[in-house]
């Protein structure tokens, strides 16, 4: 209803706007005939003077010139009669003859002087006349055209008059069908009001309904349901939801495909920035003739850089490509290394950003060439255009990109509403990026083929110029494929976001995603360690004890790593020490045998008397390195040098038997001595990390409980503005649904007054336009 009363409302003011334009046109015209007739009427009066004034002369002078005549006639009259006079009175006096002499001279001088005027007056008559003929011919061809123009201006008249009747025509057509319309709103509002009664009721009978289900439910949960964890959205977000294994291996397969794809342009991306700089090297200067301009130089030297820049591309999709894999759950809050992606684009947009206005100065130093024709400078120009549109697509698509990869580290980066519309933006940049690269392509054929034409041009730039070429169709190819191929994908894409935890919108925040996989991995694992034979199980009690020792070592990884660091370290040094003690055994022996062999050449320098001694002597001393030797072997502990002291010590052979026995029962007390403390010291170390590890733990979930805390109460707060808010929309509707009705009839009845109003200004303009065209005919 609101809908037809607004395109009703817009049309009558279409039509009122339209009306008052061509109204103020007409009045335009109005004003302008108005202003011509009175400037023609001022004409006329001033034409009529001059003639009046012209014809009282014509009269004053027509009765002069009778005057004249008259007198004349009257001369001649007396001149006749004074002839025969004078015959007859020849003999009169000398007197009278002089007389009429006299009379007669004065007479004839006051006759030329009339013939004179009277010529002079002839003269200024014909001149007079002819002017009026002039003038009269000037006015009429001037009221003929005055009455074309009249006669169109009536023509222009009739025509608007006409559409003006139309436009009425249709206006009260509108009109008849807004109150059919109106009237079918308001019967239809008088059924809505009926049907909101009626849903009223239902809905009052349905909530009583509910909410004695909802009693029921809410007791059977309280009496039967430990735990509800789908009611809450943090953490429906933590359950595993049901494993896709199509949806996951799709979803590899389309990153197979891009990875494909990503790899050919990346090879393009090479090839291209290598060829430049090889073309720099060679055109307008060859390296090898003459050193080419600095800005060439560090443009090249830039240009050298490019795999460092390019690369990266390729590893990081070839590392998304293998994080999706088909135990994990493919969503964008689990892609974590599109992040990394994202960033390797971002530092290749920060490379072309750098080369771009070398690039330009490069191609206007081309351009600056004696040997460069307008042909060429006009295609260079356009390169540089092209390349300034392919640096903005690259950072059109990486703005999408980052948003996309916003759900995996910042949660309230990107709504979840907007991800079909970052899609579909990038199926826009991509094919964008088609389009820049097919105009580049153009234009750079075109360049050549010019280029092939100089006379200056050799091998080497032709041959650049083919690989150049064959590196722009090729990203001009890969372009194309990419996409088509995330246009044929994006439908996918949009549907495989809702892929997630059931009953819920999906994943909250990154940190729930990544507990959600953890729980898959656990649940895997448990499903795979149901299909293997029962061993022997903990006791319940034992394991309700051992669980928090379980978690907090699980959570406290960092402190796992430390203890293993420190314990490794302390094997290393054990393992040094033992090399330690072994060397000094070693060299322990070595100076055992020196000092038997010296005691040796010592009895055998003595008399034959003290052969029998000397010879239990060797055997003594054989048997105490062979227990020596063989305490060495069965104790693997470090040896000290205690052993010469004991042979030199040695006078008998009874007191042999009880050094050696007590140096065994002394070394035995010290290393079992030190196998307990080190046992305990061991113990205590371990001890001192498991309760680092805990108390670690505990922190972290005591800030994990507040922060919880702080964003319950947040959303409480929000959930209690929420339901305020819905109550003033819905007060507010009704009150806006009342005020509509009321708008609508006073919509209508200002149209009837426009229309109205809008009929006497033409009823008026009919009866200007017929008083001007009639005072132009009259004039």
């Amino acid at each position: 209803m609101s809908e037809i009363l607004a395109s009703a409302s817009g049309a009558g003011r279409e039509g009122q706007g339209k009306l008052r334009a061509q109204n103020q046109v007409l009045k335009k015209g109005v004003v302008d005939e108005q202003a011509n007739s009175a400037a023609l009427k001022e004409q006329l009066k001033m034409k009529d003077q001059s003639l009046r004034k012209l014809q009282q002369e014509m009269d004053s002078l027509t009765f002069r010139n009778l005057q004249l005549a008259k007198r004349v006639e009257l001369l001649q009259d007396e001149l006749a009669l004074s002839e025969p006079r004078g015959k007859k009175n020849k003999k009169s006096g000398e007197s009278s003859s002089q007389l009429s002499q006299e009379q007669k001279s004065v007479f004839d001088e006051d006759l030329q002087k009339k013939i004179e005027e009277n010529e002079r007056l002839h003269i200024q008559f014909f001149e007079a006349d002819e002017q009026h003929k002039h003038v009269e011919a000037e006015l009429r061809s001037r009221l003929s055209t005055l009455e074309m123009e009249a006669a169109q201006h009536q023509a222009v008249v009739d025509g608007l008059t006409r559409k003006y009747m139309e436009t009425i025509e249709k206006l009260q057509n509108d009109k008849a069908k807004l109150e059919v319309k109106s009237q079918t709103l308001e019967k239809e509002a008088k059924e809505c009001r009926l049907r909101t009664e009626e849903c009223q009721l239902q809905l009052k009978n349905l909530h009583e309904d509910l909410s004695s289900r909802l009693e029921e439910s809410l007791s059977i949960i309280s009496e039967k349901v430990p735990f509800n964890d789908t009611k809450y959205s943090q953490y429906n977000a933590l359950n595993v939801p049901v494993h896709n294994r199509r949806h996951q291996l799709k979803m590899r397969d389309i990153a197979g495909q891009a990875l494909a794809f990503v790899q050919d342009l990346v090879k393009a991306l090479l090839n291209f920035h290598t060829y430049t700089e090889q073309r720099i090297q060679i055109f307008p200067i060859d390296s090898a003739i003459d050193t080419i301009s600095p800005l060439n130089q560090k443009f090249s030297q830039y240009l050298h850089e490019n795999a460092s820049y390019v690369r990266p591309l390729e590893e990081g999709m070839l590392h998304l490509f293998e994080s999706i894999t088909e135990d994990t759950v493919t969503v964008l809050e689990t892609t974590v290394k599109l992040k990394t992606f994202s960033e390797h684009l971002t530092s290749y947009i920060c490379f072309l950003r750098k080369i771009l206005p070398y690039q330009l100065k490069s191609l206007e130093e081309e351009c600056e060439a004696s040997l460069c024709t307008s042909a060429l400078r006009a295609r260079n120009l356009e390169l540089s255009q092209d390349m300034k549109k392919m640096t903005a697509v690259f950072e059109k698509l990486q703005t999408y990109i980052a948003l996309l990869a916003l759900p995996s580290t910042e949660p309230d980066g990107l709504l979840r509403t907007n991800y079909s519309c970052v899609l579909t933006n990038v199926g826009a940049a991509l094919h964008g990026f088609h389009d820049v690269m097919k105009d580049i392509s153009k234009h750079y054929s075109q360049k050549a083929t010019i280029e092939l034409e100089l006379p200056t041009t050799t091998q080497k730039l032709i041959t650049t110029n083919d690989c150049i070429l064959s590196s722009v169709v090729a990203l001009t190819n890969g372009a194309g494929k990419i996409a088509s191929f995330f246009s044929n994908n994006v439908d996918y894409f949009i549907a495989s976001l809702s892929y997630g935890p059931k009953t819920g919108s999906g994943f909250i925040s990154p940190l729930s995603a990544e507990c959600m996989l953890q729980y898959k991995k656990k649940a895997a694992a448990y499903m795979k360690a149901l299909r293997k034979p029962l061993l022997e199980s903990v006791p319940y009690e034992e394991a309700l004890a051992n669980r928090r020792v379980l978690l907090s070592s699980t959570e406290s990884r960092e402190g796992l790593a430390q203890q293993v660091q420190q314990s490794l370290e302390k094997i290393s040094k054990l393992e040094q020490e033992k090399e330690h003690w072994m060397l000094e055994a070693q060299l322990a022996k070595i100076k055992l045998e020196k000092e038997n062999q010296r005691i040796a050449d010592k009895l055998k320098s003595t008399s034959s008397g003290q052969v029998v001694g000397v010879a239990q002597e060797k055997a003594a001393v054989a048997t105490a390195t062979g227990q020596e030797e063989a305490s060495a072997k069965a104790v693997p502990e470090p040896v000290h040098s205690t052993s010469e002291i004991g042979i030199l010590t040695r006078t008998s052979d009874s007191e042999a038997p009880d050094v050696e026995s007590r140096e065994d029962l002394i070394r035995n007390h010290y290393m079992t001595r030190i196998v307990e403390l080190t046992s305990q010291l061991q113990l205590a170390d371990s001890k001192s990390v498991h309760f680092y590890a805990e108390c670690r733990a505990l922190s972290k979930r005591l800030a994990l409980a507040e922060k919880s805390k702080e964003a319950l109460t947040e959303e409480m707060k929000v959930a209690s503005q929420s339901i305020s808010r819905l109550q003033d929309e819905l007060t507010t509707t009704k009150r806006s649904y009342e005020d509509q009705l009321s708008m609508m009839s006073d919509h209508l009845c200002s149209m009837n007054e426009t229309l109205s109003k809008q009929r006497e200004e033409i009823d008026t303009l009919k009866m200007s336009s017929k008083g001007n065209s009639k005072k132009n005919k009259s004039r």
